[in-house]
């Protein structure tokens, strides 16, 4: 007996119905893109693993899915590295090339390697799926789709209150309520000069960057783990607590960190970005949350984290300010900032509050019914000049029964069925049925354009 097929885990297939619908996504997020300036371009799913590694922190590189080298790839390996246990070495010389973490990174790399053909500064979107071996569960898969839009070549916080804009008239258009959460690394840096612990700087924020999902308990304990004093902790405990409005909240970083050089420069940057927010007029909730990290070593100033307020998920829309990433492949002192929407997590969302338009499932405007070999060479011609017009429409490819034709038609959701009988054959006419009224009338080619586009 045959096994039964399957995918891997953390992986999905997606049906004519429900790719109607992430495409609905798509071309919401990539129409708002476009809006703002911003031009499409693609990268490899592969990449250099020298051009991933040690760009997403030490827990990003083990979330890489690597790929085997082609051919002979065991030939080049030293055996005794995998008789002495060193498999991060052992994986070097096996693999060469790993799937994509994300958007950013490749992004970096293509700005650095096309640097000559770029006029800076360089506005672009990209929409392509992602690889992270992480461990599958609501709304985290193991291949999804990012949304990113990026800026780089400007050290301007106009680009984050785009961003932000962007942000904004995406979930406005998807009628998502949601709350958008800025923090700011350097504050982050001037939190760690405060309790006296600059160098702890990654694990600060990698511990504190979880104190939604696990408690701030159990982040005092991992900070504890990493190193950190019980004075330092003390010390971090009230920042990670403090309360108010956005406005008092920046206030009150602001007299705990603002004696710190990174404490002064990141409570002016977060003024700035929320008062040019709120001139910009963005209808959406947006606040200061001292714990936001992200846990991506990579951002440097502003950092961005949009939830959703009516559905229980993770976040599903990030990104941040990067000042020195295209410095790591030789391309110094260009200044980044990029936003990424997480169209898997969104169209979770959506489906939970079902938010698809109503008409975003159709796939024609008009089904032609065949009514034999004659009348369907007519259906033929009648279905081109609609088609010349701008409206979707097919015909049924066998003659079969009319109740038979009537039911695919009402399970794909056609709004209108056209017949051409030997009758309006001979006229050059045809009779179109309402589905959702049951009305039908006789009309011309034209005629019938005129009443589906209306």
């Amino acid at each position: 007996m045959a096994q039964k097929p399957s995918i891997p885990k953390g992986t999905r297939d997606f049906s004519p119905v429900e790719m109607a619908r992430r495409n609905y996504i798509f071309d919401t997020i990539r129409d708002v893109f476009r809006l703002y300036g911003y031009r499409q371009i693609e990268t490899p799913a592969m990449e250099n693993l020298s051009t991933l590694m040690g760009k997403y922190g030490e827990e990003g590189d083990k979330l890489l899915f690597k790929i085997l080298n082609s051919g002979d790839y065991m030939r080049d390996v030293d055996m005794t590295m995998l008789q002495n246990g060193d498999l991060n070495r052992v994986a070097a010389q096996l693999c060469e090339k790993g799937l994509r973490y994300d958007l950013t990174v490749p992004f970096a790399r293509y700005v650095v390697q096309h640097r000559n053909d770029i006029t800076f500064p360089f506005k672009r979107f990209q929409i392509q799926p992602v690889w992270r071996a992480d461990r599958p569960q609501k709304g985290r898969y193991r291949e999804f789709y990012q949304c990113d839009a990026d800026v780089v070549g400007s050290d301007s916080l106009i680009n984050e209150i785009e961003l932000l804009s962007m942000i904004d008239e995406v979930f406005r258009r998807l009628k998502v309520n949601i709350e958008i959460k800025l923090n700011n690394r350097k504050a982050l840096a001037g939190i760690a000069e405060y309790i006296g612990a600059p160098e702890k700087i990654v694990d600060i924020t990698v511990a504190i960057d979880k104190i939604d999902k696990i408690g701030l308990d159990a982040v005092k304990e991992e900070l504890a783990e990493r190193g950190l004093s019980a004075e330092a902790i003390d010390k971090l405990t009230p920042v990670l607590l403090i309360e108010g409005t956005t406005e008092e909240r920046i206030e009150k970083l602001a007299q705990i960190i603002g004696g710190t050089e990174s404490g002064r420069l990141g409570i002016e940057e977060l003024k700035t970005v929320f008062e040019g927010v709120k001139k910009a007029g963005i209808d959406a909730r947006i606040t200061l949350d001292v714990s936001l990290a992200r846990g991506l070593n990579y951002y440097t100033g502003t950092i961005i984290e949009v939830k959703a307020l009516d559905v229980e998920i993770g976040s599903i829309t990030g990104g941040g300010r990067y000042d020195n990433l295209t410095g790591i492949f030789g391309l110094k002192d260009v200044s980044g900032v990029g936003i990424s929407f997480g169209a898997d997590r969104i169209y979770d969302v959506l489906n939970t509050l079902d938010l698809y338009p109503k008409d975003t499932l159709a796939a024609v405007d008009v089904m032609f019914a065949n009514m034999g070999e004659n009348e369907a060479a007519v259906s033929m011609k009648m279905l081109r000049e609609l088609r010349h017009a701008g409206i979707a429409a097919e015909i049924y490819p066998d003659s079969s029964k009319m109740q038979k034709q009537m039911k695919y038609a009402d399970s794909l959701g056609v709004r209108y069925v056209a017949i051409v009988g030997e009758t309006e054959a001979a006229d050059g006419t045809l009779t179109l049925k309402n589905m959702a009224t049951g009305d039908q009338q006789t009309v011309t080619p034209d005629q019938a354009i005129a009443i589906i586009k209306a």
